[in-house]
């Protein structure tokens, strides 16, 4: 079954369009044109401001032109991951989209739902002849996956909504009204490389399988960091047994729980068997932990070629200490919201090689002063090694106003389709609403959107009947949209 037959058509169709269309973060340029081409083919205001947000300006339907202006905001850009087996290139191919029962999922590739599925709602607003809707003003903004620059840079004189619905949440029966901010740690250190010993076998260390996974909705999960993993390995061998370390590749993106890393090692003859024995032990008991939850983790090696060189053995013990000692996972819970994360750390990035060790963290609060704690908690552990480091793409986060009249509109209409409360929540995610609401302070907030699993991971999922429930719901909230003064 294709994608577009799938209903609402209208809204699928879209977003097979989108999906198209080749829009990994900080590659948006043909996204980017082609919204813009959406929006004049349609005869619709379509403006493209400094930093190539687009927004499209539709004039409310007949009947509604005393409702207040509402924003329609979602991010262009989508998270660019595959499984090593998997033979693609985002750059040059759309996405291959997959109908399995309710769910829709994507090649071997991330699926690009999140925030595709609310870019393709706004334009089966903005393309309807037969929707009612208040005066509208779509905001499409770039970059969010990898530092919200569109966000950041926003011309809020391009907008005088009163109202703005983000569609970027991903469980149907959620309202959001607040997030976390963020802010990157980026880390180097130089080292003198040195020869490898001449009767050295290499061998290269692989932990892969892991589930992955969003760095802020799913850090609470107990999901394995394939950096922390690798890690540990390296510090328990060094306790077992003499090596020389050659490489490490860890993690991809900055806010994607790595699921795979890859060591070289090279290990002297007279090591060799006590090598296998010592990583023999600390894999299974690695595997033992994770049974429950990591069921298709690989710890492994394998030789390997080298003609490489390797790290010096105090900058080793250097590099894994320090590892071994940045905070990852939770920080802090929040005492104010019940089994909402306040703070965290996800270790995403850890490269060794040609004498350059760096590392990529991101660090997430919805209080401040918290972040700020985080952050420093990791820059110690790294510049007691000596390394370099740079913190940058600080943002903040979006603080929940109960008494929102928006909020009170949508838990309302909620409870009469469903006949069930919503959960309304604040999110570890870093959602754009906080940086926004910076450029638009006296704009009402508030986030919604389908079931959306695995996001940011090539096992991203879109639900089908959860996608028909959260369009209805948009419609419908639409129609209700309260009148001006």
């Amino acid at each position: 079954m294709s994608v577009r037959n799938v209903e609402p058509s209208v809204l699928w169709n879209r977003f097979a369009d989108l999906n198209a269309v080749p829009r990994g973060s900080k590659k948006e340029e043909r996204v980017i044109q082609f919204m813009v081409d959406f929006g004049k083919e349609l005869g619709l205001e379509t403006i493209k401001d400094s930093i190539q947000n687009v927004i499209i300006k539709k004039p409310a339907t007949k009947g509604m032109e005393n409702r207040k202006t509402l924003i329609l905001q979602s991010h262009l850009d989508m998270v660019h991951q595959k499984n090593n087996d998997t033979d693609f290139d985002f750059d040059t191919q759309g996405i291959e989209m997959i109908v399995e029962g309710d769910w829709i999922r994507a090649n071997g590739t991330t699926l690009g739902a999140d925030n595709g599925i609310g870019v393709a709602s706004i334009m089966a607003i903005l393309a309807s002849d037969t929707i009612e809707h208040p005066a509208l003003e779509a905001m499409f903004t770039i970059d969010e996956e990898t530092g919200m620059t569109g966000a950041m840079q926003l011309d809020p004189s391009n907008f005088s909504g009163e109202i703005l619905l983000n569609l970027d949440t991903e469980d149907d029966d959620e309202l959001s009204i607040g997030c976390a901010g963020g802010i990157d740690t980026n880390t180097s250190y130089s080292y003198a490389e040195e020869a490898i010993a001449n009767d050295s076998t290499c061998y290269e260390l692989n932990v892969k399988g892991l589930i992955g996974g969003h760095s802020g909705m799913d850090i609470d999960k107990g999901r394995g960091n394939a950096n922390k993993i690798m890690n540990r390995i390296l510090h328990y061998l060094q306790s077992k047994t003499s090596f020389q370390l050659v490489s490490v590749d860890g993690g991809s993106l900055r806010n994607a729980i790595p699921r795979e890393s890859v060591s070289v090692i090279a290990v002297a003859a007279e090591n060799i068997e006590n090598f296998k024995v010592s990583f023999g032990v600390i894999a299974q008991t690695i595997k033992d932990e994770y049974h429950t939850l990591e069921k298709d983790l690989v710890v492994e090696y394998n030789s390997a070629d080298s003609d490489g060189a390797a790290v010096p053995c105090a900058d080793t013990v250097k590099i894994v200490n320090a590892l071994f000692a940045v905070h990852n996972g939770v920080f802090r819970m929040s005492p104010d919201i019940e089994g909402l994360v306040e703070t965290s750390s996800s270790l995403a990035r850890v490269i060794v090689k040609e004498g350059s060790f760096t590392t990529q963290s991101l660090q997430r609060s919805s209080v401040e002063s918290t972040k700020d704690d985080v952050a420093n908690t990791v820059r110690a552990a790294f510049e007691l090694m000596g390394c370099d480091v740079v913190q940058n793409g600080d943002y903040p986060g979006w603080q929940p106003n109960p008494n929102s009249e928006i909020l009170n509109l949508m838990t309302d209409l909620y409870r009469e389709r469903y006949n069930e409360d919503p959960q309304v929540k604040a999110c570890h995610a870093g959602l754009e609403c906080g940086i926004l609401l910076k450029h638009l302070p006296d704009v009402d907030m508030i986030s919604f959107g389908p079931n959306i699993r695995a996001a940011h991971s090539p096992d991203e999922k879109v639900q089908i009947s959860s996608v028909q429930k959260y369009w209805g719901y948009l419609l419908e909230a639409l129609k209700r949209t309260p009148e001006k003064g």
